[in-house]
């Protein structure tokens, strides 16, 4: 009985048997049993790597596609004229110039409005000083009569 076994064993594992050398013979109606967990794992392994070879020729062509752009970038730059480049670099320093120059503008007009408000209160303050002013000079008439 432990031989069957043995050779049952064997057999399903299609090797030859050393006792009665049989082999397993496959056809179109074989049957396999096989447990629920390997055959999961069997399908996540293939989805795992069918995922990861569009993931690969995506990348691929992605590179591909970046040193093509990145080579017709170069043959423009090559065929330009140096006066045409030349253009370029002047026109970059003006837009960084245009840019700074926004920005203390921007600045200057923050300080227009806190001048413009100091402004104002100095001038009450000098209107106080004048009301004060003449508040004195009114006592000081007052206490000489």
């Amino acid at each position: 009985m432990g031989n069957t076994l043995v050779l049952n064993v064997i057999e399903i594992q299609g090797i030859c048997c050393p006792f009665g050398k049989k082999h397993m013979k496959i056809s179109e109606n074989t049957s396999v049993s096989m447990p629920m967990k390997n055959m999961i794992g069997i399908v996540v392994a293939v989805a795992m790597g069918v995922f990861a070879y569009t993931e690969v020729t995506a990348r691929l062509t992605s590179l591909e596609t970046s040193r093509e752009l990145f080579q017709a970038d170069l043959l423009k730059k090559s065929e330009q004229l140096p006066t045409d480049q030349e253009q370029y670099m002047l026109l970059e320093d003006l837009y960084k110039t245009v840019e700074k120059i926004e920005t203390r503008i921007e600045d200057m007009m923050h300080n227009k409005v806190n001048i413009e408000f100091v402004t104002k209160q100095l001038e009450k303050a000098l209107t106080d000083i004048e009301d004060l002013k003449d508040k004195v000079r009114a006592n000081g008439n007052k206490s000489s009569h």
